[in-house]
């Protein structure tokens, strides 16, 4: 179907109301949407708690979690009107929320080759009786509450956060066999299970032609950190995005697509405000990461060699085992590449991904010689080609004939002697972005672990 016909079938999505219930270690909600005039979804989620809650405590973080859901359902038909029922938005709310829909959204529209631009294409409105939610009183907080996924980066900032001496803890979103073991590996025995339940009526629709796509997921994850932080009384609230994430892919009506935009700084600085001014000011969420970018992160995960047989981060195969084939996988092997000897790095992958011609392609792009840089959580391009120039390296250093595809790249990038491994050393141990959130004491212990380098 065309988004046009979508449109015009669907021409209202409201969110009409949000349901709280409570026993003494979970707390549920659901959430009511209607596309008008004839799809409802009713989606879920379902958070542990130690005891009940005041319903004023929580209405509003919950109502607010309800609206970044609702971007999945919204999505499938790009109804011209967004009604919010559900609770009070102001005009700065409203403005806020557009941009995170049309930013969030790059990706798809660029994907299902849609003209965003056009000053009708959506309207925000809240509805004037909707229930307005208040800032949550202040209390006492302390403490770590960690995101964790089953990736390297969720990996180091565990290891790393060992060393601060507070309370501390996980929590994890629909868990796959990954983000368990990392977890557990890194002393974690109790993580927080978060249970998301996607309505299948919005699987039904895909498969009868509605529109699908790539959503600001780590824009959900973010809104369900602090509603977490705030029913368990956690101060911080840690992510582990890194500086790499702030590049975009292709600009498409003069928009700069970013498949991983709501894990760059832009959103990052945009949710502190949002949260501060309207849900809480009692907590800090922030990317441990932020000031590093991929590379370097790859080198402090090899240290963990405990880890290098838990972690994966294939979305082909929703982390489960790595597929071999896609642009994650060919960006996470050409990273650990030059900082892992062969044996271990077969252990790992259980091949030479490099002899893949459907790698290869993806390195071609990931460096910067294809049409655009892979849609998928990887590097910047810099970092690519410098991830090359150490394969390379590699390669001469254990005195192994360089393969045919590296001869390639060699010499379409340019790469000479004067590309040093004195000089990738420096960048890195060096490189540090001031673009980032972390409280001082963080600062200094990310810094000396990369010093350590």
């Amino acid at each position: 179907m065309s988004v046009e016909s979508l449109r015009a079938k669907h021409p209202v999505f409201i969110y009409n109301d949000l349901n709280i219930y409570q026993n003494s270690n979970r707390l549920d909600i659901d959430f009511d949407f209607t596309m008008e005039p004839d799809v409802a979804f009713r989606p879920k989620v379902s958070i542990p708690i130690i005891e009940k809650v005041k319903s004023e405590d929580i209405e509003n973080f919950a109502f607010h979690l309800g609206l970044i859901e609702a971007v999945s359902y919204w999505k499938s038909a790009c109804s011209p009107e967004f009604i919010v029922k559900a609770g009070k938005l102001n005009e700065q709310q409203v403005s806020w929320w557009h941009d995170l829909f049309i930013h969030g959204l790059g990706e798809f529209f660029y994907q299902n080759n849609i003209n965003f631009t056009n000053p009708n294409f959506l309207s925000i409105r809240s509805e004037a009786d909707a229930p307005t939610y208040k800032k949550v009183q202040p209390k006492d907080m302390s403490g770590d509450l960690i995101m964790v996924g089953g990736g390297k980066d969720s990996a180091v900032t565990l290891e790393i956060l060992k060393k601060m001496g507070k309370r501390r803890n996980v929590f994890i979103l629909n868990p796959t066999r990954p983000a368990l073991e990392i977890t557990s590996n890194a002393g974690y025995k109790e993580p927080l299970i978060i249970e998301r339940t996607i309505d299948r009526k919005l699987l039904d629709l895909n498969s009868k032609g509605y529109l699908n796509g790539h959503t600001p997921f780590s824009a959900y994850l973010a809104f369900l950190g602090i509603f977490v932080g705030e029913l368990h009384d956690y101060e911080n609230i840690v992510a582990s995005n890194e500086q790499s994430a702030g590049e975009g892919n292709v600009v498409f009506h003069e928009l700069e697509i970013n498949h991983q935009y709501s894990k760059s700084i832009r959103f990052e600085r945009l949710f502190r405000e949002y949260y501060t001014k309207f849900l809480t000011s009692d907590i800090q969420y922030f990317s441990f990461l932020r000031p590093l970018y991929e590379l370097q992160i790859s080198r402090l995960f090899v240290k963990q060699d405990g880890q290098l047989d838990a972690f994966c981060s294939c979305n082909v195969n929703r982390g489960e085992s790595w597929c071999g084939e896609c642009p994650k996988c060919a960006f996470v092997y050409l990273s650990l590449f030059p900082f892992l000897d062969s044996t271990r790095l077969k252990e790992v992958f259980g091949k030479d991904f490099f002899d893949n011609p459907q790698i290869q392609k993806h390195i071609v792009d990931l460096v910067g010689l294809g049409e655009h840089k892979p849609f998928d959580c990887v590097g910047t391009v810099e970092e690519s080609r410098m991830a090359v120039a150490l394969v390379i390296k590699k390669y001469e250093l254990l005195n192994q004939p360089l393969p045919d595809f590296f001869v390639f790249l060699k010499d379409k990038l340019g790469v000479t002697d004067d590309v040093s491994a004195d000089q990738i050393e420096k960048k890195l141990k060096g490189d540090w972005s001031n673009s980032n959130f972390l409280p001082r004491e963080y600062s200094r212990l990310l810094r000396k672990k990369i010093s350590q380098l």
